[in-house]
Formats: structure tokens, C-alpha cells, sequence
């Protein structure tokens, strides 16, 4: 096997979990890809057409209201793949999910997918795991946006963005994250700033650098740290 396809495995948690020979044979249905910024993988209400497995990019996943309004409900790195719903024999996709850092992914066709699926049941028990921790963080964000306090929501969302492009900086706008937290572009600036004047991090023309971990897991509510165990639990992975 291609040297560089092992080391995408080792980027992606669930693909890490297989063994050399399970994932030598799914390793022809998988296409390196590099995803932009802002890169939707599918709108809301489309034929899911091809899974997304993240190795340096990380996804958020959004409901979107009749107004317009959207919500995340959920953030996708490389602990995970895209489509969790397609498990239970969903052909459309309940959320948009589109890149929310921009890196590499490694795409799989649907058709593939769900073969693989029917004809590995070591594939298929690790992407079970995985939904049932993806579910977990899904209820948790639920009830963190309507019981904790903004700056609690956005020290949890930038300590789960910062596990899973594991780097200190990333791209980040203001009016991204306000979008990600259902919140209103003020008030997450005011939040930014207040993070900024404890030097928990930095935030210039669009970027965003984490100085001091430790002072968000402070300020954050007890949803990150739960959603955190709930994956270690069940996959034996970090998703930091």
C-alpha cells in the first residue's frame, strides 16, 4: 500500500481503527481531496452523493430554520465521517454540512460506502460507535444553547474546533463563529475581545490563535468535557 494512503489512515480516528488489511481493502474507494473554506459537502434536503472522512479539515453541520436562520448542531473532524444518517438508510441529508477549516479529507462514494458498509461488519460496528458519540455531542449542544450562558457556548465550540484541527491557530471570522453559535455578531465580538484581554488567545484579520487551553476549559460548561468522554468511551480515541 502507498505510504502516504497509511498515513491519511492514521489521520482519521475510525479509519485508524482498522486493521492494515481492512483498510488496504477499502483504500481503493477513498480519493484524497482538499477542501476550501465555506466548501459545502451537502445542502439540507439533497441526495447524499459521497461520504467525507477528515483528516486536517473539520466540517460544522447546520440546521437551517424556514427564516433562514441557522444553528450548528454538530462539528465534524477527524474523529468521524460525514452522513451519520446514511447508517439508518438515509439517502438525504438532514443538515447542510459544509468545511468549516480548510485541509485535507478523503471522499468515498456513496454507492461505495454503503457496500462496504453491508460487507465489513468491523467498518460497519466503528461508524455505529462514532454515531452514537455524534448523537451525544448533538444532545449536548442542544441543551448547551439553551441553558448556558454565550461565553460558556463559545469557550466550548473553540475548544472542540481547536481538538480537531489540532493547532493553535486556525481560521476563524466573527461573524462565522456568532453564525455557529446562533448568537448575534456583537455580542460574540464583545466575547472575543473579553478573550483577548485575558490572554486566552489572539484574533487578527480572521485567524484565530489559542494562547491558554487552560482558561477556556475553565470557562467552559460541563458539555465539552462530557462529549469529550462520551468519545473516548466509545471509540477509544482523543478528539483532540
Amino acid at each position: 500500500m502507498d505510504n502516504q494512503f497509511v498515513t491519511w489512515q492514521y489521520q482519521n480516528k475510525l479509519l485508524s481503527l482498522l486493521s492494515e488489511r481492512e483498510f488496504r481493502l477499502l483504500s481503493p474507494f477513498l480519493e484524497p481531496h482538499e477542501v476550501r473554506p465555506k466548501e459545502v459537502v451537502v445542502h439540507q434536503g439533497e441526495e447524499i452523493s459521497h461520504i467525507e472522512f477528515p483528516c486536517t479539515s473539520v466540517y460544522s453541520s447546520v440546521l437551517t430554520m424556514a427564516n433562514g436562520d441557522t444553528v450548528e448542531i454538530g462539528t465534524i473532524g477527524s474523529e468521524g465521517f460525514t452522513g451519520v444518517n446514511t447508517l439508518f438508510s438515509g439517502h438525504a441529508a438532514t443538515t447542510t454540512i459544509f468545511c468549516q477549516i480548510p485541509g485535507l479529507t478523503l471522499r468515498m462514494g456513496i454507492d461505495q460506502f454503503l457496500s462496504e458498509m453491508r460487507h465489513n461488519p468491523r467498518f460497519h460496528f466503528i461508524l455505529e460507535l462514532y454515531c452514537q458519540a455524534f448523537i451525544s455531542q448533538m444532545e449536548k449542544s442542544i441543551a448547551c444553547n439553551k441553558l448556558h450562558a454565550l461565553e460558556q457556548r463559545a469557550a466550548r465550540w473553540l475548544l472542540m474546533t481547536h481538538d480537531r484541527v489540532g493547532a493553535d491557530e486556525f481560521l476563524l471570522t466573527q461573524e462565522f463563529l456568532a453564525t455557529m453559535l446562533g448568537a448575534q455578531r456583537p455580542s460574540v465580538s464583545v466575547i472575543a475581545q473579553k478573550f483577548s484581554d485575558r490572554g486566552i488567545l489572539t484574533y487578527t484579520r480572521g485567524r484565530i490563535k489559542i494562547l491558554q487551553r487552560h482558561l477556556l476549559e475553565e470557562l467552559s460548561c460541563e458539555c465539552y468535557s462530557k462529549s469529550r468522554q462520551e468519545f473516548e468511551r466509545l471509540l477509544g480515541v482523543r478528539t483532540g
